[in-house]
């Protein structure tokens, strides 16, 4: 087998996902991934976790769980189809858990045998980190695969 086989074996094995959330982090992310693995026959899947905390509503503002429900379902839709757009031709594997939003991207990207987790980031620093803390960061710090973490500068 010369090299050429080789390294196309290894392209086509790769398999990407793509956590996203819906905001502009995200699909920058997601925009990236596309102009970095195209042409290399990479799988690609994209991730939306239905946060719980966010399900949940909010009765005191008279937002029911069920409308919550509703409302981030359908956020997630949009986001999920979004991403996929970049990928016309390709087939991409979606997955839409619910849960803790780094837990269940790491779930996910274990389940479906991923090589790598891409998310996009804010960038944030300081106290504004402290206080919204950073799914990327936790995906990050707890991963047994590797990830891409992609600020938006």
């Amino acid at each position: 087998m010369d090299r050429t086989e080789s390294t196309e074996d290894k392209m086509t094995a790769r398999k990407v996902l793509i956590a996203t959330d819906g905001s502009e982090h995200s699909y920058f992310a997601a925009r990236k991934v596309h102009e970095l693995f195209q042409g290399w026959n990479a799988e690609i899947a994209l991730v939306y976790v239905l946060d719980s905390l966010q399900m949940s509503g909010n009765p005191e503002a008279g937002i029911l769980p069920q409308e919550a429900a509703v409302v981030i379902k359908k956020e997630a839709e949009i986001a999920l189809q979004t991403c996929a757009a970049l990928w016309k031709d390709t087939k991409i594997s979606i997955f839409m858990p619910q849960g803790r939003p780094a837990d269940e991207i790491i779930k996910t990207a274990v389940a479906w045998q991923a090589d790598m987790i891409v998310l996009g980031t804010h960038g944030r620093t300081g106290l504004m980190h402290l206080l919204i803390g950073s799914v990327a960061e936790s995906v990050l710090k707890k991963s047994p695969i590797p990830v891409m973490i992609v600020p938006m500068r």
